[in-house]
């Protein structure tokens, strides 16, 4: 059967028939995987908005099913949660918690590690793990170098500490959002199903990351108490505006308060980020053009390519077919599909970015779920589980990743391939492979 469109390939006179389509997409989705696995040399966004303008251009997907395509409940999340982190941070409040978190320290490199990598957890899911490494590496980064200790393994133990905690919740993890988004989950399904599992590997994880700083000499103390004192007082007060943070902290309360009751008031999370952050800007008076110059566009715009590139697989019917054979090899064991997806999400995630690998797979469970019904709900959270942890495994795994050592580079200081995942992958295995025996356990 031909597809009955316009573009480059009807025009040259080449048929677009079911299977000639799900070649080139898949083609097309291969080239745009291997270009942002090389995003040292091609841009991430650039590499999804070509994928997804040759995708329109040889006609396996009009302008208009292209723009169908994409998810704007995922759109409009991000966005409304940038806007609202970017007017807490302008009023100083991530300044406020990190001075705090320092003085709870005393100075202590395994205070350090524990109180900020806690610390960065629960920012992480409440907020998105890349907006929250952006503030929170800065900080780690300053503080490392006024205690003369080495930064590297510490920004490690964050980026780690983002991603094991924005796993807990529906908002914290690209992954999470996107399932949410594709399979209708709630935040209170993710805080019941997901946060539990990934709670007990965080402090699993945390304590792997110590043993292994603490082998590598990196937690003993530079600096004596009185010393700390001195940098501490020498450090200049920044930019604090209580009452913008007050508004800020309300409407962020408020937004969290209805993610919570979205399923009975019948409205998607990414509606409620766009109206709460809209009212806040509107209570704030700040500049509409410095509060949209701090958006940022490079992830939205690459989520948008990057739909329109998965769109032409589902539009041609691949998504069908891989599903077709995940559900005869899984068959009606959910229990042994749980460890199959699960593991297999995390050691994909570890080497390619999650984000494309989960909107992949989870229109594949969304084609299964017509045919297993609820029956295969712990299949999403595997996927959860599998995706978001194993971001963990390798610098490339995960954006979080990729902007921290972004970050520290910019310092001074390099964090390699090889040097992340002398950390990294040992606090992934760990975390992975506990996570998902506990849910496999509870669940089998």
């Amino acid at each position: 059967m031909e597809h009955e469109t316009s573009g480059l390939l009807p025009l040259l006179g080449i048929p677009l028939t079911q299977a000639s389509m799900m070649s080139w997409s898949l083609a097309i989705f291969v080239g745009t995987y291997i270009m942002i696995v090389l995003e040292k040399y091609i841009h991430r966004t650039i590499a999804a908005l070509l994928g997804a303008s040759v995708i329109m251009t040889l006609g396996i997907l009009t302008p208009e099913q292209a723009w169908g395509s994409i998810d704007f409940n995922t759109i409009f999340l991000l966005f409304g949660m940038m806007n609202i982190v970017t007017i807490l941070s302008h009023s100083g409040f991530f300044y406020v918690v990190a001075r705090k978190a320092v003085l709870m320290t005393r100075g202590n490199p395994t205070r350090i590690l524990w109180v900020f990598s806690l610390l960065t957890a629960l920012f992480s899911a409440f907020l998105d793990n890349v907006t929250t490494v952006l503030f929170m590496v800065p900080v780690m980064l300053k503080v490392t170098r006024q205690l003369k200790l080495n930064p590297i393994p510490y920004v490690i133990a964050l980026v780690m500490a983002s991603n094991t905690g924005g796993t807990t919740t529906l908002i914290g993890d690209p992954p999470n959002i996107i399932i949410g988004s594709i399979a209708e989950k709630s935040f209170m399904d993710f805080l019941v199903q997901v946060a539990p599992y990934a709670s007990v590997a965080f402090i699993a994880g945390l304590l792997v990351m110590q043993l292994l700083m603490q082998r590598s000499g990196h937690l003993k103390a530079q600096l004596t108490e009185a010393e700390f004192k001195a940098t501490l007082e020498a450090s200049p007060d920044e930019f604090l505006d209580s009452g913008l943070m007050v508004k800020a902290l309300s409407i962020f309360g408020v937004t969290i308060v209805l993610f919570v009751l979205a399923r009975p008031l019948g409205l998607e999370p990414g509606v409620i980020a766009l109206l709460t952050s809209t009212i806040l800007a509107l209570m704030t008076r700040l500049s509409a053009a410095w509060i949209m110059e701090k958006v940022e566009w490079t992830t939205l715009i690459f989520f948008m390519g990057l739909f329109i590139v998965i769109g032409g697989l589902e539009h041609s019917g691949v998504f069908s077919i891989v599903a077709s054979a995940l559900q005869q090899w899984i068959g009606q064991d959910i229990s042994s599909g749980i460890l199959l997806l699960g593991f297999s999400s995390a050691l994909i995630s570890g080497f390619v970015d999650n984000i494309p690998f989960t909107i992949s797979m989870a229109k594949v469970l969304q084609e299964m779920e017509g045919a297993l019904g609820p029956s295969m709900d712990p299949l999403w959270w595997a996927l959860s589980l599998g995706a978001c942890l194993g971001g963990n495994l390798t610098l490339i795994g995960a954006s979080a990743n990729i902007v921290s050592a972004d970050l520290a580079d910019r310092e001074g200081y390099k964090i390699t391939f090889i040097g992340f995942m002398k950390y990294g992958t040992p606090v992934a295995a760990v975390t992975v492979t506990l996570a998902l025996l506990l849910f496999w356990f509870t669940h089998r």
